[in-house]
């Protein structure tokens, strides 16, 4: 069985830097820009949440999120919440 050689395809072509550019990844050969799914981030917003949790501070906060709800706050509360899904992307 013969194997075939792939040809590159225009779009990796576009994403090449041009001959006689600097490159932006820093000694290390690795990019500072980890793209979208950041293992970076997401490690680091695991270990915190983690941490918010062992420290017991769990129900301290749905006691204080239950109060705000229940209080003159909620107006402003459902508002926020209303501007921040408008920002959502589709």
């Amino acid at each position: 069985m013969a194997t075939e050689r792939r040809q590159s395809s225009p779009s990796h072509q576009r994403n090449a830097p041009a001959s006689g550019s600097r490159s932006t990844k820093p000694e290390g050969g690795k990019s500072p820009n980890e793209g979208e799914g950041s293992r970076s981030a997401a490690r680091d917003y695991n270990q915190r949440t983690q941490r918010f949790i062992h420290e017991g501070r769990v129900g301290q906060s749905a006691e204080e999120a239950k109060r705000a709800v229940e209080s003159d706050e909620r107006d402003k509360l459902e508002e926020a919440e209303r501007v921040g899904r408008g920002h959502r992307r589709t």
